[in-house]
C-alpha cells in the first residue's frame, strides 16, 4: 500500500510498528503514516532498550539514571549542584534528589553545603564512585556495542547521524518553546 507521500509504508519491514501502520492504513488509507513509522520505531526501540536494562549496571546494583548522575560527575570532572545534575541528565529535581540520597548512602557521592548560600549543595564523586564509573564504563560500552551489533558500522554511523540531526532539531524547537 502506497502512502500519500509515495512511500511504500511498512512494506519492507515486518516489525511491530509495520503491523500497526498496516492496520491504520486499512482504516485510513488516505493518511500519510510516514511519521508514525519513524516516531513509532524510535519509541519502540527506546522501550525495548529500557526493558532490557543495562546488564553491567544491573550487576553493579545501579539503575541507568543513577549511572547517568555518576557519569555526569565523572565526565565534567568537578562538583555539580543538584540543579546542574538535573540539567545534565534531563531529570527532574525531585528525581535527582532521590537518586543522590541512594548514591550518598552507598558512599558513591558526597554532598557539601555552599559556604555562601546554605540552600545550595555541591555534589562530588567519592573515590569509590569514580572507581565504580571507571570500572563499569568499558563493560557498559561493550554491552551497548553488542546491542547494536545487528547493524554494520556504516549503518550505525548513518543512524547516529540521522538521530543526531533529529535531536538537534527537537532540542532547538523545545528550547525555543521554553525561552
Amino acid at each position: 500500500m502506497t502512502a500519500p507521500n509515495g512511500r511504500q509504508a511498512g512494506a519492507t519491514r515486518d516489525d511491530t510498528v509495520a503491523a500497526v501502520v498496516r492496520q491504520w492504513q486499512a482504516v485510513h488509507p488516505d493518511l500519510d503514516t510516514g511519521p508514525m513509522e519513524i516516531i513509532g520505531r524510535v519509541n519502540r526501540c527506546a522501550a525495548l532498550l529500557q526493558q532490557a536494562e543495562d546488564a553491567p549496571l544491573r550487576r553493579a546494583g545501579l539503575s541507568r539514571p543513577e549511572f547517568d548522575l555518576l557519569g555526569a560527575l565523572r565526565r565534567t570532572g568537578h562538583e555539580l549542584t543538584p540543579g546542574d545534575l538535573a540539567r545534565e541528565t534531563f531529570s527532574s529535581g525531585a528525581a535527582v534528589t532521590k537518586r543522590l540520597k541512594v548514591l550518598t548512602e552507598r558512599g558513591l557521592v558526597e554532598r557539601r553545603g555552599d559556604t555562601r548560600d546554605r540552600r545550595v549543595a555541591h555534589v562530588r564523586l567519592t573515590d569509590a564512585g569514580r572507581d565504580l564509573v571507571d570500572g563499569i564504563l568499558p563493560a557498559q560500552l561493550a554491552y551497548e556495542t553488542a546491542v547494536l551489533s545487528g547493524l554494520d558500522p556504516a549503518g550505525q554511523d548513518e543512524l547516529a547521524g540521522l538521530l543526531g540531526g533529529l535531536l538537534e532539531q527537537l532540542e532547538g524547537r523545545l528550547g525555543a518553546l521554553r525561552g
